[in-house]
């Protein structure tokens, strides 16, 4: 009986992650006979309902379906791996315009973290997808103030040499304080045309600058407005940026859109910034990214980030 009950316990936790435990489903479940199933069933009754009527277990639906999903973790992480980067970008893009306002950082992400170049390849792999520009969906799908900012990075096509004018930053620094303190919105002209057409060095520059000015953290001083917060950070301090869309994937309560920020981060920056972000990540949340996937996921899916993850060790 001890042992039907570690079966239990072991096989219920291969459904209680992010991704499923193939290996502990197989060994486990392919061995049952009849009255294991049957034990499985009864102890399960998040999984299981009960019809007293017909005297019998069936599947809740809700779970199946949950299953199935978890499941596609892997093959979905696998897919995106193999893609092109200019494919797998385009397709985020248009999936965080069929998100409403839940998908404006996705868009913001792709926007600011990726090279010019990666970003225009985007673009023209989003043309050869979807058969529009993706400036022409955001403009189309975007409503109200967001539509400016969002419109403007996607469109970005940065300067990327090492020249920074250091008066200009210096002079972008104040400008974007006085439009800090006069709560300003995504439609400044001024802050817009900072954000979406400067350097990634310059802004770094403008940082500096807004911290030696005004004693203030610059992403920080946005915080009444997540967008914009999340566009200077991909900008300038990507690896933190990453760092916190990876803790929120994986926290209890994450919605899938947010779940999914998971596979999206490893699979994008396995061979990009992912030495900068398990730096990031521990310093931030005191833990070892492998060791919180180990922690939070399962089965293939698992193994397949934390390969992803070590490829730079």
């Amino acid at each position: 009986m001890a042992n039907v009950f570690h079966e239990l316990q072991a096989i219920t936790k291969a459904f209680s992650g992010l991704g499923v435990d193939e290996k502990a489903i197989i060994s486990i479940a392919g061995k049952w006979k009849h009255d294991h199933k049957h034990s499985f069933r009864k102890a399960s009754p998040n999984h299981f309902l009960a019809d007293k009527e017909r005297d019998f277990e069936k599947w809740n639906e809700q779970q199946v379906e949950l299953i199935k999903h978890e499941a596609l973790r892997f093959k979905s992480a696998l897919v995106l791996w193999t893609m092109h980067p200019w494919e797998r970008d385009a397709r985020f893009l248009k999936e965080a315009l069929t998100k409403g306002p839940e998908g404006y950082n996705l868009l913001i992400e792709i926007a600011c973290s990726r090279s010019s170049e990666e970003l225009l390849g985007a673009r023209k792999a989003y043309h050869s997808l979807f058969h529009s520009s993706v400036e022409e969906d955001v403009a189309s799908n975007v409503n109200g103030h967001k539509r400016k900012l969002l419109l403007a990075l996607v469109s970005a096509y940065r300067y990327e040499g090492s020249r920074v004018h250091d008066k200009n930053a210096k002079y972008d620094a104040q400008a974007l304080h006085r439009a800090i303190n006069n709560n300003s919105s995504d439609e400044d002209e001024e802050l817009v045309g900072i954000l979406c057409t400067r350097s990634k060095l310059h802004i770094w520059a403008v940082s500096e600058h807004y911290k030696q000015l005004f004693g203030k953290v610059l992403s920080e001083e946005f915080h009444g407005n997540l967008n914009l917060k999340a566009a200077l950070e991909c900008l300038f301090i990507p690896e933190v940026y990453f760092s916190k869309v990876l803790d929120a994937a994986m926290r209890e309560g994450a919605t899938d859109f947010i779940q999914e920020g998971l596979t999206r981060v490893i699979v994008s920056q396995a061979d990009g910034k992912m030495d900068e972000i398990k730096a990031a990540y521990h310093k931030l949340f005191g833990a070892h990214l492998s060791q919180k996937i180990e922690e939070t996921c399962l089965g293939n899916f698992k193994d397949f980030l934390l390969t992803l993850v070590a490829r730079g060790d």
